[in-house]
């Protein structure tokens, strides 16, 4: 990484915004500055109505993100080091930064996908399991190993994994600690594709297109209701699946959709 680059890139092209950890020299783990710089990202993401779908990736072939830095941010969680720089003080005076950069206790109805380029672990792992469609490279690695280093997964994992998986795979990751190969975690469930290297961001961009192209609040309400429903009663979610057609019914997209469909041409969605 040049000395100029921050830790974090952004692009933007029609309607999808591509997020790269950009710390190859370091695995992309999750210093400070990339703890805050994702949380100012997803944050913007969820406030940006041109912005309808996220791809998160990691710079380079060797990882996806190989967790918190064993040398900058979990020293400082631990009190082990004390801050220096702005991120420091930012991430220790501002408990919501660590929370909204693993979409934790924060609230993002828009689609994102995880281009997951190399290794998958730790903190990089429970970013991963916040996101909505996975592509892995065929060399990625998934793990856990917090326990290893008399640590706990506290990005969400201890929670998220064992609804995405089944209960005796999650607790094998979260308690021996060891990883999976990918074609292993697409059997477990835990990622859609297993490719190439080189196409794991083509198939990304491929996919985040043809949602960039559907009706901005259908997809919303889809991803909100799933994630609201989950460990309720079917009629409570039913009640949120009801109340999610309500608003989406009410849209002139409801309307241009069907009406596009029958005049043989492509809709022009404008996200209300």
């Amino acid at each position: 990484m040049k000395d100029q680059e921050p830790a974090l890139l952004s692009e933007t092209r029609d309607g999808i915004l591509l997020l790269t950890l950009n710390r190859p020299q370091a695995r992309n783990a999750i210093s400070p500055e990339i703890a805050c710089r994702l949380s100012d990202a997803f944050a913007a993401f969820a406030e940006d109505p041109d912005q309808r779908v996220c791809i998160l990736t990691g710079a380079g072939d060797k990882a996806f993100c190989s967790g918190g830095d064993l040398a900058l941010t979990l020293p400082l969680l631990t009190g082990a080091r004390s801050p220096e720089t702005e991120w420091d003080h930012r991430v220790l005076d501002d408990p919501t930064v660590m929370s909204r950069s693993a979409l934790r206790n924060f609230e993002l109805n828009k689609p994102i996908i995880a281009a997951i380029n190399g290794a998958c672990l730790a903190g990089g792992m429970e970013t991963m399991l916040a996101t909505d469609i996975r592509i892995a490279a065929s060399h990625a690695t998934f793990g856990l190993p917090e326990a290893k280093r008399a640590l706990i997964p506290f990005a969400g994992s201890l929670v998220r994994l064992p609804r995405q998986v089944s209960y005796c795979v999650a607790m094998e990751m979260l308690l021996v600690g060891d990883s999976l190969d990918a074609e292993s975690a697409r059997l477990a469930g835990l990622v859609n594709y297993v490719v190439p290297p080189e196409e794991v961001l083509p198939r990304a961009w491929a996919l985040a297109t043809k949602i960039a192209a559907n009706g901005p609040v259908a997809v919303s309400e889809i991803k909100r209701t799933v994630l609201a429903s989950s460990g309720r009663t079917l009629e409570e979610g039913y009640a949120l699946e009801d109340a999610a057609k309500d608003r989406v019914m009410a849209t002139s997209d409801a309307r241009e959709g069907p009406r596009a469909f029958m005049e043989k041409r492509q809709p022009a969605y404008v996200g209300r």
